[in-house]
């Protein structure tokens, strides 16, 4: 069977989609990965034949827009994005597609175009919610921005938010959706957001304990826990850290690591402010980033500065990890014990941050309040806090058991997805 995984965003988007690909070749299916030129290298090393859909620059481009203080701008810049990448998906699906092959398609909530295929040609579909944010709910709603509803919220209020919210959604999904429907030739649809809901199967990509499943989610979705995903897998080696890296780590105290997220391009403030904090904090500490140009030119001693290391490697042996709150970067962290300060700054990031207070492994700080003051004096009470590590370490324990894998959960999203062709 041929299976085609459409993928768009950043690595804790795509990363995904490339481990489900690998499962899917391990047993002896036809995988192709459909995304940005960026991830042609993971595909390549997952063994995944590889479509292009966009291009580097434009990728680059995507989260080279400064979002820290207005998050619906980053909203719309991506609803901008995905809809113009909605066409050129379609068309790679229809050109994959042979006479008579069995073929399954999949992707994330706000990806239509394997929903349209179904609708064209009827091809089986799957939508992958990577982070519960994407699900609607009014008994448990997610946390979209930094102030929003709660559960305990009246439901007059609920009823207004969610009005609001879809005027907002519509302006941004719902009316090009359309116009690009129409020119299909098809019907338009009353909401875009929530619309590929209605795949033959929905996976939800992280645990119920994460999580717990709302009265009103849709019944169909099946939950198969965090695929636990940080790029270095599908290689030759087992991965190792960088011989540099691991003397750093091993000089001294368990630094603290900051990451502004693998595709964020617009963070110097905040590397420059973690220097500042760590010196304040008397830490160590270690400033991830691929973009070079994000760094502070001179570094103190006991800072380093990397453009990557394997997380599943790397931050057991951090003392703290602060992050944007992207899922991927929070499933890495409960995986490996250590206490998080998250600095949500859009998308999915608030509510992940919610999650993490909740579970008392982490606390928020966001960034406008991000400065050498206070995350000098975050990073204080975390590190010293025994009862945050405590709970790390409880919740990093049960992830260790078979159950709780990455590799399990991958094979329980592959068992969604290939169980479409048998309907």
């Amino acid at each position: 069977m041929k299976v085609l995984l459409c993928a768009a965003g950043s690595h804790g988007d795509v990363l995904p989609f490339v481990a489900l690909g690998r499962e899917c070749r391990a047993r002896g299916h036809h995988a192709v990965l459909l995304a940005n030129p960026v991830f042609r290298p993971y595909a390549a090393a997952a063994g995944l034949d590889f479509v292009e859909v966009g291009t580097a620059d434009g990728y680059r481009a995507m989260f080279s827009v400064p979002v820290e203080h207005d998050p619906r701008l980053a909203f719309a810049r991506i609803a901008s994005e995905l809809l113009a990448l909605a066409p050129p998906y379609l068309a790679a699906l229809q050109r994959l597609r042979e006479p008579a092959e069995p073929v399954v398609s999949a992707g994330p909530p706000l990806l239509f175009a394997p929903m349209v295929w179904r609708e064209r040609a009827g091809v089986p579909c799957a939508t992958v919610h990577l982070a519960p944010a994407a699900l609607r709910s009014n008994d448990a709603p997610p946390r979209l921005l930094a102030r929003g509803i709660g559960a305990d919220t009246p439901g007059f209020v609920k009823r207004l938010w969610w009005w609001g919210l879809d005027r907002y959604y519509d302006r941004h999904f719902t009316k090009p959706l359309n116009r690009w429907r129409h020119e299909l030739g098809l019907p338009a649809i009353a909401h875009a957001v929530g619309w590929t809901d209605g795949a033959d199967a929905l996976i939800g990509a992280f645990p119920a304990w994460y999580a717990p499943p709302a009265a009103d989610w849709p019944e169909r979705l099946r939950l198969t826990g965090f695929f636990g995903v940080d790029g270095s897998e599908g290689g030759d080696e087992p991965p190792r850290l960088d011989r540099e890296l691991d003397a750093f780590l091993a000089a001294g105290p368990a630094p603290v690591v900051f990451s502004a997220g693998t595709a964020t391009r617009t963070a110097r403030s905040f590397f420059e402010s973690s220097v500042a904090a760590c010196r304040r904090a008397g830490l160590r500490g270690l400033l991830m980033s691929h973009v070079p140009e994000q760094l502070p030119a001179d570094l103190p001693p006991d800072v380093r500065a990397v453009s990557y290391a394997p997380y599943g490697l790397l931050l057991p042996r951090a003392a703290a990890f602060v992050h944007h709150g992207g899922i991927g970067s929070t499933a890495q962290a409960l995986r490996a014990g250590v206490p998080q300060l998250v600095r949500p700054v859009a998308y999915d990031q608030f509510d992940n941050a919610a999650r993490v207070g909740r579970l008392g492994v982490g606390i928020e700080l966001l960034p406008a309040h991000y400065d050498a003051e206070r995350a000098g004096a975050s990073l204080q009470a975390l590190c010293s806090d025994p009862m945050i590590r405590e709970r790390a370490a409880a919740i990093a324990q049960r992830m260790r058991a078979p159950d709780e894998s990455g590799p399990a959960a991958i094979a329980r999203a592959c068992d969604a997805l290939l169980s479409l062709a048998k309907g």
